[in-house]
């Protein structure tokens, strides 16, 4: 190890069962160490994390002493990171937006917000409800289903899946890559390999045969990606649209059906399911820990040093729930992070909102009496994202309709 992009003692663990099952212990032994402190977030693999709102804040908008090009990452290309570690399926460098500074990136954003303004929110949400009834039905009349894997996992999924203009045979491949590149795990690596092949069937396909979907439209932007950038940044939109998006219909049905101040007064409606959307956004954001970069030089950070080479981390939890914020910030204000900041903020928070809410409100309105039968539910593990392991419900059975 070398002590100035290493830490020397031992840090909190942003991975493992613990972690998974008491996240804001992680996140407060992380705030005793200040705003941004050492932390081990895959076995053998250390970054800095940002917990502090305020010093989140500054370096989301400093593109001058911070980089996202993680091919700078100085334990990486000295081989201090083990070569199957799960999290280079995410911090590996990938040329598409989510890695790249100035005028390059600016060049692939605008081909993504570009392609995302095309987007109908009107189509989006018919989209969303017709796979979201689709899914309802095959378990509403057992009276009980587990609705991380049966609904929150896959709704998101099939609506990427008709906005890039995937053909029926590919959706099952797709679905699948995707959630093992997402989850952290050993096979994240593989669901990474397998879920960029789809895309690059994807794309040779729109090439010979366009059609009004995300992927044509990339192929035809004036700004002229090749194949390459054009597979890059699908893949980024794709992968940083569809977890996300699951653990914001998964942690949001939860607060609705287990807060009183939610759970008595579903009958509220768009308005009651919006407000714990937000609150979510604050309490339990849907990305845990991302965001990273890299200072081009050693500098400070709100008091903390900060080495050049070291992957930061921007705490998206910890910094909704820091406690020198004033209280009970939620829905009407939405300075929260989970949606980053500056010129790397999502250019798609809007359209995760449609497909999110629309998921939410058909499933509250097709099952009655729907109630959590579980407790103290842990997260899935891994340090990127923050969603729940399972969402197992009871409800009175519904007869089969037709979902159409």
């Amino acid at each position: 190890m070398t002590p100035s992009t290493t830490p020397s003692i031992a840090v909190p663990r942003l991975f493992g069962e613990d972690f998974a099952a008491r996240p804001q212990d992680a996140y407060d032994a992380l705030r005793a160490g200040g705003p941004v402190a050492w932390a081990e977030i895959a076995p053998g693999v250390y970054a800095l994390v940002v917990t502090g709102h305020r010093a989140a804040v500054t370096l989301l908008n400093d593109t001058a002493t911070y980089s996202k090009d993680s091919r700078g990452w100085a334990a990486l290309n000295s081989g201090q990171v083990p070569p199957d570690s799960p999290v280079l399926a995410i911090m590996g460098y990938r040329p598409n937006l989510l890695y790249a500074d100035g005028h390059e990136h600016e060049r692939l954003r605008r081909a993504i917000e570009d392609c995302a303004a095309r987007i109908d929110l009107h189509e989006l949400r018919e989209s969303t409800q017709r796979h979201s009834l689709a899914l309802i039905a095959r378990f509403a009349p057992a009276g009980r289903a587990e609705l991380m894997t049966d609904f929150a996992d896959t709704i998101p999924l099939l609506v990427f899946t008709d906005i890039l203009g995937c053909p029926a045979s590919m959706v099952g491949r797709m679905v699948t890559g995707c959630q093992l590149l997402m989850s952290g795990g050993p096979q994240a690596m593989q669901g990474a390999a397998d879920f960029a092949r789809c895309l690059a069937e994807l794309i040779a396909m729109k090439q010979d045969a366009p059609g009004p979907d995300f992927t044509s439209w990339m192929v035809a932007h004036p700004n002229r990606l090749t194949t390459e950038e054009i597979l890059h940044q699908l893949f980024c939109f794709v992968g940083a649209g569809v977890i996300p998006t699951a653990a914001w219909i998964a942690s949001g049905l939860r607060l609705l059906l287990e807060d009183e101040a939610y759970a008595g007064d579903l009958t509220g409606g768009a308005v009651t399911v919006r407000r714990a959307m937000e609150q979510v956004l604050w309490t339990r954001s849907p990305m845990a820990n991302f965001s990273v970069h890299y200072a081009r030089r050693a500098t400070m950070l709100h008091g903390a040093p900060i080495p050049p080479g070291v992957p930061i981390l921007i705490s998206h939890a910890a910094t909704g729930t820091d406690p020198d914020l004033p209280p009970g910030l939620g829905y009407d204000n939405r300075s929260h992070l989970a949606w980053s900041a500056g010129p790397h903020r999502c250019p798609a928070d809007g359209h995760a909102a449609v497909i999110a809410q629309t998921a939410i409100e058909t499933l509250l309105d097709r099952l009655w009496d729907l109630r959590l039968t579980e407790t103290d539910v842990p997260n899935r593990p891994g340090p990127f994202h923050q969603c729940p392991a399972s969402l197992s419900v009871a409800f009175r059975p519904q007869p089969v309709q037709n979902s159409r």
